[in-house]
């Protein structure tokens, strides 16, 4: 199985919220081999944007931020070491196909990117916590589960 997990889903790893369990499953099942794990690069800026804006508005301290920052950057090296990690460089032709997605359901670029990388490398599952990216992954022929709240 090929997990393909947006920002939104990642951070649910480093930070606790609504979802959190399912991505730590998500992990370990890596870890111990069952599934491989895969995301844009994209997301590596996204996530580490997300942290820097907790701790700027304190729902992060400064060692939680620290801890969660470098446990993210560890684990992304960790599992791309054991080729448990597929990291989707963004490709012209993805952006380009993001453009019908942008204009046809009004949303950004960086979200529609996330649907076409997810359908791009073969995910067997996108995960994230964007009830938007939800609906949308679903309506684009995504199999598509939601993390964040009813």
């Amino acid at each position: 199985m090929l997990a393909y997990l947006d920002s939104s889903a990642i951070v649910k790893r480093y930070v606790a919220e609504h979802g959190s369990d399912v991505v730590q499953e998500l992990y370990d099942r890596a870890y111990s081999g069952d599934i491989r794990l895969s995301f844009s690069i994209w997301n590596i800026g996204e996530v580490l944007g997300v942290l820097d804006k907790y701790r700027r508005r304190d729902w992060l301290d400064d060692a939680n931020y620290r801890k969660a920052r470098q446990q993210f950057l560890s684990d992304t090296l960790r599992l791309l070491k054991l080729r448990l990690l597929k990291i989707m460089p963004v490709k012209a032709r993805i952006l380009v196909q993001c453009w019908q997605l942008v204009e046809r359901y009004h949303i950004y670029e960086a979200d529609a990117l996330q649907i076409l990388s997810a359908k791009d490398i073969g995910a067997d599952r996108l995960y994230t916590g964007d009830k938007l990216i939800h609906e949308i992954a679903l309506k684009e022929g995504v199999d598509c589960q939601y993390l964040g709240p009813k």
